[in-house]
């Protein structure tokens, strides 16, 4: 990809990493003139990193105009969002993008039903910097929920977020979005921008951890029992499944939980995702995930 500053892009990605893996190929097969940027210049993009405590506009003048200018790293606290901002526009004379910053539906912390336009916490280090964007440029934001899609896949969290029944005792609702569907969202809101608007993205289910826990480990065995030695799953595997199983049976018979899955009141934050698509007439593709 042999772009120069002269170029116009329609979409300029800083930050070409998992996200750019479901995006690059829809924005071709949409006919998106794009850009995209890392920080060693690899894959034919343009090598930029951003400094937030540099002025130097060097790196800037490397990037193209865009009529939308993609941040797909997490910008903290104040002062990091107007900065990049400024030094893409002081470098672009007589042009103003469009700024869309990806982010967390973690800034949603309450333990009812969210949607976007419900109070968040203003002084997660994140949410600072999304509203100083929109305040300072012409941006938007797209708070995702737990991304998944590829290799990156949600049965393969549980090792990593369960090491105890106390922690799966914890867990309650799972939220996610396959990057397919945050491709779509970025497209679409490319085409029809909401200039200061902050959503959240999430695929419109409720996952709830004891059900998956359950059925994820219900089929790691049976692909045992039915391929045995061939099925690649270690011994210490087959008996943690063995155990998880334990776990969510005693904790459903501790807690009174006569069936899976719980009823969406009892388990914590919720989000509801329905804003952002009907906004954009488009709805998620990637059903539940398995």
């Amino acid at each position: 990809m042999q772009i120069s500053q002269d170029d116009n892009v329609g979409l300029l990605i800083l930050g070409a990493g998992w996200t750019s893996t479901f995006l690059i190929p829809l924005l071709e097969r949409e006919g998106i003139k794009y850009a995209a940027t890392t920080t060693t210049g690899r894959d034919h993009t343009i090598r930029f990193r951003f400094d937030p405590d540099s002025s130097d506009p060097t790196p800037f003048r490397t990037l193209p105009y865009a009529e939308t200018v993609l941040i797909t790293f997490p910008l903290r606290g104040k002062g990091q969002a107007s900065h990049l901002a400024h030094m893409y526009e002081s470098t672009h004379k007589h042009h103003k993008p469009r700024f869309v910053q990806l982010g967390a539906t973690s800034i949603w912390t309450a333990p009812t039903w969210q949607d976007e336009s419900s109070s968040y916490e203003r002084t997660d280090p994140r949410a600072i910097a999304e509203d100083e964007l929109m305040a300072c440029s012409d941006g938007a934001v797209l708070n995702l929920a737990g991304l998944y899609g590829g290799e990156r896949q949600p049965r393969n969290w549980v090792d990593r977020v369960v090491k105890s029944k106390s922690d799966l005792k914890g867990k309650g609702a799972l939220h996610v979005i396959h990057g397919q569907d945050v491709a779509r969202a970025i497209v679409a809101l490319h085409r029809n921008f909401t200039p200061g608007k902050r959503w959240l993205l999430c695929d419109m289910h409720v996952y709830d951890w004891w059900d998956l826990t359950q059925d994820w480990a219900i089929r790691t065995l049976a692909t045992v029992e039915n391929e045995g030695e061939g099925a690649g799953i270690s011994p210490d595997k087959v008996e943690k499944q063995k155990q998880l199983l334990a776990w969510v049976g005693e904790l459903m018979v501790e807690e009174g939980v006569r069936a899976l899955p719980r009823d969406t009141s009892s388990l914590g934050r919720a989000l509801d995702g329905r804003g952002f698509w009907k906004e954009m007439g488009i709805w998620p593709t990637q059903g539940r995930i398995r």
